[in-house]
């Protein structure tokens, strides 16, 4: 659009194949769109919009951001969109930018901004690659990359590149700076007019078997094959359980697993494609090879990423993609109904609390001296009691222990803990397990999972939808009595009643395993020299960056029979980024 900039994109069609690439144009070519993601209610808004007069050429769901933008103003109009989605909006009427990003961060979005030119991208090497954009290294992220295995919302790795927080809407007029507006932000009981659901377990689980079977059976509207990831655990058999209800031929479901006891779900997820008739596959994912993988891993995150999980989701997408274009998965589960070990210890941490301090110091001491393993696990669970609550949050989720991080970066900007902190204090008021959802769900689940599963499903064409992350269902879980979440050892109490009938027993009865790589083992041995080689060597990268005899040690600990796999995961990515990238 003249005088106003350029809008584009690289569409994985998945909708309105026909008539529906983008960018998107109005009538007089005077407003565009492009779209990454889907815009869930795009029916009902196109036939809101025609009804109002509106001039729809295509069939999909960009061209309702189009029309939606010449009557609404960018925060209204965000609102008004129930999908997982980045969008831009170019409106030569207004001389006008405008970028959106789903509720809860789902698709991604950065920008540049330096007074003079603005740019954007759902990719970050599609905004540094411009000319006038700079690659520098920011060097702020890397005490919060040792630290959480990622680096929050908004920060980056490279200085002067942010993305656009979930939830909010950005925009940009000739001659001005750019406004960041929110449009919805998740709350808990205690924060603004956030009130607690009164109700019981049976009440609660059949509030959250509506709502997630409407969140479901939306995910459904493809014009290409769609299927689903298929863990065995409870979240991703729940979502098949409910599209085996749905669809009329059988769900295509897939499978990945490890050749290794204790790291394998490959059975439970045969017991959900037995009992609903899926069209099953496996995989397994072997450690040879995994050096070439993490590159390829780097290059579609754009960034370094503590998580290992990466390399079994990037395995399973590729070869799910071989399929289907679209696959369900549960993600988002666990951070909704308290799925994780540390919620049922943050709930006891916060009954502890309760007790006076004397009583558990003497009880801790007590426990400390006793010989068993499991009495002295639990005075550290009291010892834990006397820190402050993102202090605790810190110990569960930290990708590099406190020590390790200290003498690898001694005297380290605190910046991202500081923000971890003031989110914790945001939601002063409502109940400690509250508080901990609310914070993963602002720290871990945008700024990790997210990003993860979003990243190493697009490098292969792949869309994945999470009904769990449904805005309404969203914000039903939130509200939730603690009880209906956790009660003593039992995750997910809610979640479970709900999906009982519909679920085999050795699936309701089971904890949460995660989708870990045995890191511990691998780095011990297939992949003991791959890391010498890459954290040892006196030309590594981020020997320049990082204290060097901290990182001996840490190999060197490991190999003497130390549990470093996490921390040595994270420090090689970096260590692959500041190569490949060469800042």
């Amino acid at each position: 659009m003249e005088g106003s900039g350029a809008i584009g994109q690289a569409r994985l069609a998945v909708i309105d194949l026909l008539t529906g690439d983008p960018p998107i144009a109005n009538g007089d070519r005077s407003v565009g769109a492009t779209l990454n993601g889907e815009i869930y209610n795009f029916q009902s808004l196109r036939a809101e919009l025609a009804a109002g007069g509106h001039d729809l050429k295509t069939q999909g769901d960009t061209e309702v951001l189009v029309h939606l933008a010449e009557d609404l103003e960018p925060v209204e109009m965000a609102r008004r969109l129930d999908g997982m989605f980045a969008f831009a909006v170019l409106d030569g009427r207004r001389d006008r930018l405008v970028l959106g990003r789903d509720p809860v961060g789902k698709k991604p979005l950065y920008y540049f901004y330096d007074g003079r030119v603005f740019v954007f991208g759902s990719e970050i090497k599609a905004v540094i690659g411009h000319p006038q954009v700079p690659r520098r290294l920011n060097e702020r992220a890397l005490p919060a990359y040792l630290t959480f295995g990622y680096v929050p919302t908004p920060e980056t790795f490279y200085d002067g590149v942010r993305s656009v927080p979930p939830g909010h809407v950005l925009w940009i007029e000739r001659g001005a700076a750019p406004v960041i507006e929110p449009f919805w932000e998740p709350q808990v009981p205690g924060m603004g007019d956030t009130t607690r659901l009164d109700l019981s377990l049976d009440a609660a689980a059949a509030g959250i078997r509506e709502r997630l079977a409407r969140a479901v059976e939306k995910r459904l509207v493809a014009d290409v094959p769609l299927g689903a990831f298929l863990s065995g655990g409870i979240d991703s058999s729940t979502v098949v359980a409910l599209m085996a209800q749905m669809m009329d031929e059988p769900v295509r479901t897939f499978t990945i697993g490890f050749d290794q006891p204790g790291a394998d779900e490959r059975d439970y997820a045969r017991l959900v494609a037995k009992r609903y008739k899926t069209d099953h596959t496996e995989f397994v994912v072997q450690p040879h090879g995994t050096g070439e993988l993490i590159e390829q891993l780097v290059w579609h995150y754009d960034q370094p990423f503590g998580d290992s999980s990466a390399l079994p989701t990037f395995i399973l997408s590729e070869l799910t993609r071989a399929e289907v274009t679209v696959a369900l998965c549960g993600d988002g589960g666990d951070e909704l109904f308290a799925g994780y070990k540390r919620f049922v210890t943050g709930q006891r941490r916060s009954l502890a609390a309760r007790t006076p301090r004397p009583l558990r110091q003497a009880t801790r001491r007590a426990l400390a001296a006793m010989p068993t393993g499991r009495t002295r696990a639990a005075a550290g669970r009291l010892a834990n009691v006397e820190l402050s609550g993102t202090e605790a949050q810190l110990s569960w989720v930290a990708r590099i222990p406190g020590p390790w991080r200290d003498r690898l970066l001694p005297d380290a900007d605190r910046w991202a803990i500081d923000d971890y902190e003031r989110l914790w204090a945001e939601s002063d008021g409502g109940s400690y397990l509250d508080r901990m959802l609310l914070l993963n769900l602002q720290t871990y689940l945008l700024d990790d999972l997210l990003p993860k599963i979003d990243r190493m499903s697009m490098a292969h064409a792949l869309e994945l939808r999470s009904p769990f992350l449904d805005r309404e269902l969203v914000e039903f879980a939130l509200r939730l009595p603690d009880r209906t979440r956790v009660s003593g050892a039992t995750t997910k109490r809610a979640l479970r009643a709900a999906m009982a009938a519909d679920l085999p027993a050795e699936i309701m009865s089971r904890g949460k395993r995660g989708f870990q790589l045995p890191l511990n083992d691998w780095f011990r041995n297939e992949l003991a020299d791959y890391a010498r080689s890459m954290l040892c060597d006196p030309r590594a990268r981020v020997r320049q960056v990082l204290a060097p005899e901290a990182l001996d040690d840490l190999v060197a600990g490991h190999l003497g029979g130390g549990s470093y796999g996490r921390p040595l995961w994270t420090l090689i990515t970096l260590e692959v980024f500041l190569r490949t990238q060469d800042l």
